[in-house]
């Protein structure tokens, strides 16, 4: 019993990493621009095919590589393209509506939309059949009396963890996140100080999506099938996280997810499968209930 309990700990925190890294893009758009970037989870599943397409070029171009020397290739190229394609969202479709003053019904409109372009132009550009990721790290399993991890679990977990580390330090210790700060506070007064506003946002949306991309890389390796519709749910879920942790706060969106991760893993340990959403979001619910600002928020005030 003990050894199932350790086990499931293990693969909550795995799933809590996708969770978190994707949850983090998410707090980072809403905590500087006050925006939910809803096209996040699809760019996810942008990166993931991206990391794909990257790694069969590598391996086809260079058949003697070996795979580690593919993934060193494939990852910061992975991050770097999949932060192109949010900055381009970026600039096509939030910037103009923001220089517009819109309602911000109409950006959360826009970026639902985003999202089904981006889900549907996969399907109208490669199709519906689904690719499998090929293998770049030969799987290495440890055990522990009865509980086993892999080398890539392992790398998964500790990926989330330095991604958190660097944003907080980013956030907290930097001109750059003190900016960004500042614009979270009075987006306003900010371009008045001499800060340039549309480059701080036009960082964050970088720093997000890369996030997106070295999740959907990490995910692809840990389950290498590939399909247009792979970022909806994992995208909704990581919202739900970020919120139920606090969205805006860093801290929150990296405890939420993994809050979330542990509960879906739990759940399937001891109740049927097809209970894990159920059980799992109505917990969540219950401690949006109670603390409706989620975990680390703090409830705003809005002079008038």
């Amino acid at each position: 019993m003990f050894d199932s309990i350790i086990q499931n700990i293990f693969n909550g925190l795995q799933w809590g990493s996708f969770y978190s890294l994707i949850a983090l893009g998410y707090t980072l758009v809403y905590g500087v621009l006050t925006l939910i970037n809803f096209a996040h989870g699809d760019i996810f599943m942008v990166g993931a095919y991206i990391a794909f397409f990257v790694a069969t070029f590598f391996l086809k171009a260079a058949s003697g590589l070996p795979g580690w020397v593919v993934l060193t290739l494939t990852l910061p190229l992975t991050m770097i393209l999949t932060a192109c394609v949010g900055v381009t969202l970026e600039r096509i479709a939030y910037r103009p509506l923001r220089r517009k003053g819109a309602n911000r019904l109409y950006v959360v409109i826009t970026a639902l939309m985003c999202g089904l372009i981006l889900e549907n132009g996969n399907l109208a550009l490669l199709g519906a059949s689904r690719k499998s990721f090929p293998e770049l790290v030969d799987k290495v399993i440890y055990t522990t009396g009865a509980v086993s991890m892999t080398n890539l679990k392992i790398a998964v977990i500790l990926s989330a963890i330095l991604v958190f580390c660097l944003l907080q330090f980013i956030v907290t210790r930097t001109k750059i996140g003190m900016a960004m700060r500042a614009i979270s506070y009075d987006k306003f007064a900010v371009p008045l100080m001499g800060i340039p506003i549309d480059t701080i946002i036009v960082f964050t949306f970088i720093l997000g999506s890369s996030m997106a991309g070295l999740a959907g890389l990490l995910y692809s390796m840990s389950y290498p099938i590939l399909d247009p519709y792979m970022g909806a749910l994992i995208g909704w879920k990581a919202f739900i996280a970020a919120v139920v942790g606090g969205i805006g706060d860093i801290r929150g969106a990296f405890f939420g997810g993994f809050l979330l991760g542990f509960v879906e893993i739990l759940v399937v340990a001891f109740f049927p499968s097809t209970f894990r959403d159920l059980i799992a979001f109505s917990i969540l619910l219950l401690i949006l209930v109670y603390k409706p600002t989620g975990l680390f928020g703090i409830a705003k005030t809005t002079k008038i």
